[in-house]
């Protein structure tokens, strides 16, 4: 991927994180009954694929992320 769209998808995901977060710690309302989104999973999978977008515009740029062996 280039950089536009590895930034575009790196902030997507951080949003998307930011979002999951934000619903999963609204209290629960027991009159509608339980979560059927689980909204903790999904905000740690976005805040991972942020993570790994964040890593590649690191690589994009210039900087070596991985093993200094290779």
């Amino acid at each position: 991927m280039d950089l536009p769209t590895t930034l575009a998808a790196a902030v997507a995901a951080l949003l998307f994180a930011v979002f999951c977060g934000w619903r999963g710690a609204r209290p629960i309302n027991v009159l509608k009954g339980p979560r059927l989104i689980p909204w903790r999973p999904l905000m740690v999978a976005g805040a991972v694929m942020a993570l790994l977008m964040a890593a590649h515009v690191l690589n994009l740029l210039g900087l070596k992320t991985g093993d200094p062996r290779y």
